[in-house]
Order: structure tokens, then sequence, then C-alpha cells
């Protein structure tokens, strides 16, 4: 399966793509150096796979890569995800 990962500003999403079809997105907002990921949705086909975890780290290294935006969890997949990666909480604005 091959999976193509995104970061579409336009739209203000991060998205995952297997197989050419739409799997997963995480969605944001900005306001100043505040990046909030507001919501993930993966689509219920495509369940039960880890998609949702793989894309929300794509999203985290790419802000952390290309941005100094600090992130705001505002959607609970993206806290549980943070809480399972301690390491990465520095990127979490205070």
């Amino acid at each position: 399966m091959a999976h193509e990962f995104a970061h579409e500003p336009d739209d203000r999403r991060y998205t995952l793509r297997v197989d050419g079809q739409l799997a997963c997105i995480v969605d944001y907002a900005i306001n100043g150096n505040i990046i909030a990921l507001t919501r993930t949705y993966t689509q219920p086909p495509q369940r039960g796979h880890g998609y949702a975890a793989e894309l929300v780290e794509f999203a985290v290294t790419d802000i952390e890569a290309t941005t100094d935006y600090r992130i705001v969890s505002s959607c609970w997949y993206v806290s549980a995800w943070f809480d399972q990666h301690p390491e990465r909480t520095g990127l979490l604005a205070r």
C-alpha cells in the first residue's frame, strides 16, 4: 500500500492518501504564532490501521521543521498522541 502524506495549506489540513484514496485528515487553524490542530478524521473503512497516528506525526514533524508555530491540541486524538509521545510536548504552546 502506497502512503502519500501532504500538507494542503489552502485547505488548512494535512492529508494521508492510501493507494490514492483519501484515508485521513488533520485540520488546523492558525492564530498568530499558534497552530491549533482542531480535528483528526479517518474514513470509516480505513480505521484501525494506525493512519491517524502516522498523519499526526507527519503534521507535527512538518510544523516543527518548517515553522516557528507552537501547537495547541484542540482535538482529543492529537492530545492522546502527545500523551503517548512526551518527547514532543516541547512543541506545545504553554
